[in-house]
């Protein structure tokens, strides 16, 4: 159960960090309706509870779901699988990484970034010189939130992982079960 967790959580900080880096970057540099949608949608798992989204996860991956004949169909397992339990916790720890960019992000503004581009700085330059490093506390802290997130789910991974002994059973479930015994 350790090794489980220790594994989904390996895979989902990492993504989070990336994803969360990428949206907070388009939230706050985009204009318009895009920007709103996907500052809503990644801040929707906050909103709602995470067995919504592992119930989600079954009818969208499931046997009968939108997705779920093509997967069975290809050899790929999703519900009751790692797959599914990754999905579950990247969805249920996403906001984390983005909330704690996107404040910092519009404090740092785009003066520093416009003096950058003027002395002859790249884009790729501008990111790794200017905006990185203003970013390293904010991107700390929420990947700190993320991995502890991902090591605590319990809701949306019970409901994905069919809490098979050995082989889908993370550390939360495996505590909750012995409680329950």
């Amino acid at each position: 159960a350790l090794r489980l967790s220790l594994l989904i959580t390996a895979i989902a900080v990492p993504l989070n960090t990336v994803f969360g880096l990428l949206a907070a970057l388009a939230i706050t540099s985009g204009r318009g309706a895009g920007r709103t949608a996907l500052a809503l949608v990644s801040d929707l798992p906050l909103a709602l509870s995470p067995v919504v989204v592992g119930l989600a996860i079954i009818l969208v991956w499931g046997r009968d779901g939108w997705f779920g004949r093509w997967a069975i169909d290809h050899g790929v397992q999703v519900v009751f699988a790692t797959p599914g339990m990754v999905m579950a916790t990247v969805i249920v720890s996403l906001p984390f990484v983005v909330r704690e960019l996107v404040p910092v992000l519009r404090e740092l503004g785009t003066d520093q970034q416009e003096a950058a581009a003027t002395l002859g700085a790249s884009p790729a330059q501008t990111f790794r010189r200017v905006v990185l490093p203003a970013l390293r506390h904010g991107l700390a802290y929420g990947v700190v939130l993320t991995t502890a997130r991902a090591l605590g789910e319990y809701g949306a991974v019970a409901v994905v992982s069919g809490k098979i002994a050995g082989r889908t059973e993370t550390l939360t479930l495996r505590v909750e079960e012995r409680f329950q015994g």
